[in-house]
């Protein structure tokens, strides 16, 4: 058997092909993005011809792994935990319609926010659609789980959500891996996916049905695993549900105890949902209470309240036990167990925040001095700003943005900012962002003839993922010309310290417009340009 050191995401990636993926699907965000780019990488998934193209959004990435689903292949979709609002309608519904090849839906949730807009808990989402979801503990369940899923979700005809945390995601471990098994031939069901109301009612009574067999295999499954203390009193002893990556710190909390302390807990370890019952009701009968350590929102904590009722204590993230908001961290566990905490380096207290800043020479620095420049002259100005490594642009020294909410909000919101008699009113968007969820509002606003001036900052690439291949570079002229923009209000600029005059003339003139104008300063981002320079020298 082989070992290898690989992230959790890899180790995602590299299961997913040894249980014969024929297609990943995905929108690129942290931390989800190495595992498509490690399938694109893969020598033997580039031997199979395994699909891992990016996708517009992860809406239309659902979307296309259904398809595949349905003609009987293995399908992988990828996303962070806000992609899954984007995808929510096609994943809900993919539960009622059921599937054929085995479909694994991959959500990397990012407690503490390290590069999010908000804390999220994906097994909501699973609860919500009424679908199992795995949650590893650590790498090699990361890659042991995806033959299992892939397995499962084909047996029960069902997808399967599985949910990795930020630390999990980008942390190492040795994995011990198999080998590879086949892909699967195309074969489409004679089932109608169709989901008019006399066929959903049935598809959905089906799922219904199938609850009872999801709820026992996870009281049985391998994830799942109780570990009971041989200590007789158990009113001195209290059991801890530990899930997915909480298990990890729960040990090595426990670990620091002395031994007769170590006796006085119960662990049951959750890694595979809908939550097995029939394991939480024994851990409660040996323990005289219960602490959830999860990571994320307290969903395990709620259910376990109404599993066992309000007479049996239960201690987590709600009661203040373990931190209400923000990541795990072994520290925090420790502390809710009773381990004494070292102080921390006094060092460690004194250390001067460094906040992210665009990249020296950055396009879109350029874009925002003119910006700025252009805006003095309207003190009643706003500036709608949108998801992408130009957000930073609300940070100084620029001070640019009014609002930031979620992808493609930008150019809607500053719709509705003039509908109510805001002027100017500016949206800024990147090329991705505008071709995963801004096409739309621009339409809105072309058919409302709102007074918006809408800036696509195009750098010619996905730059806060790493510099993947954006959807639509080449063609947002085209696009914005198609969506019914006027020719002559579709204005590219390129952004340059040089250029400043034209720049801000460009972004003065479009605001007097009475009506939707679109500016597109475009210059390659420029940590794509330096690696495409070292491919090319690489190559001679």
């Amino acid at each position: 058997m082989e070992k290898k050191l690989l992230l959790g995401d890899e180790a995602i990636a590299l299961g997913a092909i040894h249980a014969g993926l024929s297609g990943v699907y995905a929108y690129p965000g942290t931390p989800s993005t190495e595992i498509t780019e490690f399938i694109q990488n893969n020598p033997l998934a580039k031997e199979r011809g395994v699909h891992s193209r990016w996708c517009t959004n992860e809406k239309t990435a659902m979307e296309a792994a259904l398809g595949m689903s349905y003609a009987g292949k293995r399908a992988l979709v990828c996303m962070k935990h806000v992609g899954m609002n984007v995808c929510a309608d096609a994943f809900v519904n993919s539960a009622i319609t059921g599937v054929q090849g085995g479909l694994v839906v991959l959500a990397a949730d990012d407690p503490s926010m390290h590069s999010s807009q908000n804390e999220q808990d994906s097994r909501f989402y699973g609860k919500f659609a009424l679908i199992p979801v795995f949650e590893p503990s650590n790498q090699q369940e990361a890659y042991d789980m995806m033959s299992v899923a892939f397995d499962y979700s084909e047996a029960i005809k069902e997808p399967v959500l599985l949910r990795v945390v930020t630390r999990l995601a980008h942390s190492r471990a040795g994995v011990v891996v198999r080998e590879p098994r086949q892909e699967n031939g195309i074969n489409i069901s004679t089932d109608a996916w169709v989901l008019l109301p006399a066929i959903a009612r049935k598809k959905y009574d089906a799922l219904i049905k199938k609850q009872d067999d999801m709820l026992m295999a996870s009281n049985k499954s391998e994830f799942n695993k109780s570990e009971y203390s041989d200590y007789d009193n158990k009113d001195e002893k209290t059991g801890i549900v530990a899930c997915g990556i909480g298990y990890n710190y729960v040990k090595e909390a426990i670990a620091q105890l002395p031994a007769e302390k170590q006796a006085l807990y119960n662990i049951e370890k959750v890694s595979q949902y809908p939550l097995p019952e029939q394991r939480i009701q024994m851990l409660a009968r040996e323990s005289s209470k219960l602490l959830i350590v999860e990571d994320g929102q307290p969903v395990v904590e709620e259910a376990v309240r109404g599993i066992l009722g309000t007479g049996y204590t239960v201690t987590g993230r709600l009661t203040g036990a373990l931190p209400r908001t923000g990541e795990l961290t072994p520290d925090c566990v420790a502390a809710a167990i009773g381990v004494e905490l070292p102080e921390p380096l006094a060092s460690a207290k004194h250390l001067a925040p460094r906040p992210p800043q665009l990249c020296q020479g950055c396009g879109h620095r350029d874009v925002y001095a003119a910006l700025n420049k252009v805006a003095e002259e309207y003190p009643d100005h706003r500036i709608f700003g949108d998801i992408g490594c130009y957000t930073l642009g609300a940070l100084p020294p620029y001070k640019a943005l009014s609002s930031c909410v979620d992808m493609g909000a930008s150019i809607t919101m500053a719709k509705g900012a003039a509908d109510a008699g805001v002027f100017p009113a500016i949206a800024v968007i990147g090329d991705s962002t505008f071709t995963h969820s801004g096409m739309t509002g621009l339409l809105d606003a072309v058919n409302d003839k709102s007074n918006i001036t809408v800036i696509i900052s195009d750098n010619l690439t996905t730059g806060m993922t790493g510099g993947q291949d954006s959807a639509g570079t080449n063609k947002f002229e085209a696009i914005c010309l198609g969506l019914g923009v006027e020719p002559e209000h579709v204005r590219v600029v390129v952004p340059l310290p040089k250029n400043m005059d034209e720049i801000t003339r460009t972004i003065k003139e479009e605001i007097e417009y009475n009506g939707v104008s679109v500016i597109i300063p475009r210059r390659e981002c420029i940590q794509t340009a330096a690696r495409h320079a070292r491919e090319r020298k690489a190559k001679g």
